[in-house]
């Protein structure tokens, strides 16, 4: 079972660009009762806000203000930035 859904602690998430469009809002608040990895924070996320599942594996993640690896710990009280992909000109 993951570690979300029960209310203890959150994370904060911030989301930009085409994912902050998708989610509402720039920053929100994510229920987070023990670690997990953000492998499984970027599913929760997901599955909470189905417009970003097309888009999962061009997601990033960067916790505490770096690139996180999909075996990243997030722990309640973390920064999570999610980040989609962005071209450049």
């Amino acid at each position: 079972m993951l570690p979300f859904g029960r209310m203890s602690q959150t994370v904060k998430v911030l989301a930009f660009a085409g994912a902050r469009d998708v989610v509402g809002a720039a920053e929100l608040a994510f229920s987070l009762c023990e670690p997990c990895t953000s492998a499984q924070l970027l599913d929760a996320i997901c599955e909470q806000f189905p417009g970003l599942s097309p888009h999962r594996r061009s997601l990033r993640l960067a916790v505490n203000g770096h690139y996180a690896e999909p075996e990243t710990t997030v722990s309640p009280g973390d920064e999570v930035a999610l980040i989609p992909p962005v071209a450049g000109g």
